[in-house]
């Protein structure tokens, strides 16, 4: 990434952070779309992203519901509708919402958009503890239930040393790619586009 604001704060380009070599080619972005290759989930799209100085520091997964192929309402065409979306927050603000399309009460066929929310925070007057701190008490009681197996992690990593390895045969262009404090780079944005598709904006 270049150089950008995040808040009201100047940051610097990755490659002048202090410890990163002039010339790295480490990568601060990706943008996946990926199929899992069974029965239940042919045809469904997962879209993955993750980087380093976005406009904000989330972490959730988001799952849009698909859209009915008819209006139930002769009234409200198909593009009006707001897919269904439920996400799963993990951090910062650990909970989850739903949003949905409700006709309200009365004889007007139409359609809002709503939403239903739960925060750990708002419910029981704290944050549950930082998943690292809950690892280490884990750890510490000899629990490995929330551990990932070495298996896991083996067939993670041959999934993505391939990637990576074309990755180093690949310099990349128009370096830095995206600028601090946005949400990537555009072709990222592109990625979503050519499926008429866009990212979340938390």
């Amino acid at each position: 990434y270049g150089r950008g604001t995040t808040g009201e704060e100047e940051v610097k380009a990755y490659r002048e952070e202090e410890g990163v070599g002039k010339d790295s080619t480490t990568e601060t972005y990706a943008a996946l779309k990926l199929f899992v290759d069974n029965w239940r989930w042919q045809g469904v799209p997962f879209y993955l992203r993750s980087g380093k100085r976005l406009a904000k520091r989330i972490t959730e997964v988001a799952i849009q519901f698909k859209q009915p192929p008819l209006s139930l309402f002769k009234s409200c065409a198909l593009e009006q509708f707001v897919p269904n979306t439920l996400v799963l927050r993990i951090q910062p603000d650990e909970g989850i919402s739903l949003a949905f399309e409700v006709k309200p009460p009365g004889p007007e066929i139409c359609v809002n958009p709503l939403s239903l929310d739960f925060s750990y925070k708002a419910a029981f007057g704290a944050s549950p503890p930082d998943a690292y701190e809950t690892l280490l008490l884990d750890c510490m009681r000899g629990d490995s239930t929330l551990f990932i197996r070495h298996d896991w992690i083996e067939l993670a990593w041959s999934f993505l040393t391939p990637v990576i390895e074309a990755w180093k045969t690949t310099p990349p262009r128009g370096f830095p790619n995206y600028r601090a404090g946005t949400w990537g780079p555009e072709e990222a944005d592109a990625l979503m586009e050519r499926d008429d598709r866009q990212w979340r904006r938390p």
